[in-house]
């Protein structure tokens, strides 16, 4: 499975001559002291540079050098003392990599009225350079290195930094072909790999449930052990053979071989009927045992869905794996509550006090029991969808929270939101469909920012005022 690591941050240190090299140097060291402490990986042009300080237009290619030789993902242009402001264009225009762009706020003027730095100014020079080489880069507002935005600012922006390399070669495993009466999930897989590098790995169906199959037999004691476990807090309802639960089982294990030894980073499951007919029973008890962090499912070969879960995923930077549910209903009574329901959703996403069931799914008359039904746990929730926009691929983005709400069949949360009739409105004349990618987080403006270093790929909020 393909687990990106943190992104790898190049800190470039801007300074000029005509301000107080001293001083630049202080600065310089009070963020790295910073960075050290917020746990931040990144390197540092200490080895490159006299003193680590970039304040010559002449240093631009040394810098480059080294940090596409180091393999930054992401680059920060701390303004320690002025700013060199054809350096930090340059040096960001030929990496290529989302820029951040900060600098200590300045402390009063000397005693005769000399001053030490002009952090401020020297980053209006080097923003309006930015700006007129067409760099996309991250603004933390002018502030003391031991204030809050800088921190906040930072961290926000290399979650930010993960989305965007997350993007980067991504692998979808596609286990079966989309189901014909679902033309919602149409997607053309070769403007994917063209535009963003995303690639699909075809997997045969045939091919697969043999594997499942064989697995289910030459592990028969083991799986044999696993049921007998599950049967202590797993209530199923209808006939299902310990055989079929050894094969559900086996189907998890499979997904987990498959996307191991392909690095895969999520994968589109054709989620019925093939699986119920050839596995019997109990099969979407895989699905949510696959859970925390293996990797992402999204239902009814959904390849756009796949994609929203890898980005949700990374944005959020936490340990909980994200779920894929469909918006179904408005809430009986809560004008701005909306049902989140059906798809796939891990097993440990479940609320601690909802009981699981092993049963059919209700919707689909004639299925055997291959659901398993359990209320999610309450939380902070952000929602998102990676979609064609015409000429443009677009990604949805909203926050809410859950709300109480009445019981239903199969997996469910009450999502309450700022304004439903606005997000209602925006998704229906938006290019998005019911399917979203969901986790328990609030990371919509890391979404956002990363849409701004990726190409072709625009946001939009849900919200009525994000």
């Amino acid at each position: 499975m393909k687990k990106h690591s943190e992104p790898l941050l190049g800190v470039c240190p801007i300074g000029k001559f005509v301000f107080s090299h001293a001083a630049a140097i202080r600065q310089k060291k009070a963020l790295f002291r910073k960075l050290d402490a917020w746990k931040i990986r990144y390197c540092d042009l200490e080895s490159v540079l006299p003193d680590g300080l970039v304040r010559d237009q002449k240093h631009v290619e040394a810098v480059v050098a080294y940090f596409r030789k180091q393999g930054i993902d992401a680059l920060f242009l701390p303004h320690c003392n002025f700013g060199t402001e054809g350096a930090v264009g340059m040096i960001a225009k030929h990496l290529g990599v989302p820029a951040l762009v900060w600098g200590p706020r300045d402390e009063a003027p000397l005693a005769d009225g000399s001053r030490l730095r002009d952090s401020l100014c020297g980053l209006f020079a080097s923003t309006g350079v930015l700006r007129k080489l067409k760099v996309p880069f991250t603004y933390i507002e002018n502030c003391r290195v031991d204030e809050a935005p800088l921190k906040e600012g930072v961290q926000k922006f290399m979650r930010a930094a993960a989305v965007v390399k997350a993007m980067q070669g991504m692998r979808i495993g596609q286990i079966g072909s989309r189901i014909d009466f679902f033309w919602s999930t149409i997607a053309n897989e070769q403007e994917l790999l063209e535009r963003f590098n995303v690639q699909v790995l075809p997997v045969d169906m045939v091919e697969f449930l043999r594997g499942v199959k064989a697995r289910a037999e030459k592990n028969n004691k083991h799986y044999m052990a696993e049921v007998k476990r599950l049967k202590r807090w797993l209530a199923i309802v209808g006939r299902v053979p310990e055989q079929a639960l050894m094969r559900a089982l086996a189907l998890r294990d499979e997904l987990v071989r498959l996307a191991r030894e392909q690095d895969l980073d999520a994968i589109a499951l054709q989620t019925f009927s093939s699986l119920q007919n050839e596995l019997g029973p109990g099969t979407g008890l895989a699905e949510s045992l696959l859970a925390e962090g293996s990797v992402p499912i999204s239902a009814e070969t959904d390849l756009h869905g796949a994609i929203s879960s890898v980005l949700v995923e990374a944005a959020a930077g936490i340990a909980e794996p994200s779920f894929f549910p469909e918006f179904t209903v408005r809430h009986p009574e809560n004008d701005n509550a909306v049902l989140m329901w059906h798809g796939a959703a891990p097993l440990a996403l479940r609320d601690p006090e909802s009981r699981v069931k092993l049963a059919p799914p209700w919707i689909l008359k004639g299925l055997p029991p291959s659901d398993l039904h359990f209320k999610l746990k309450d939380g902070p929730l952000t929602v998102c969808r990676f979609e064609k926009d015409n000429a443009d691929y677009v990604l949805g983005i909203g926050q809410g929270h859950t709300v109480p709400g009445p019981y239903t069949q199969e997996f469910y949360a009450w999502m309450e939101v700022d304004d439903w009739p606005t997000w209602e409105r925006k998704l229906m004349e938006g290019p998005y469909i019911h399917h979203v990618s969901a986790i328990y987080a609030h990371c919509a403006d890391v979404m956002v920012e990363a849409c701004k270093y990726i190409p072709g790929l625009h946001s939009q909020r849900f919200e009525k005022t994000p």
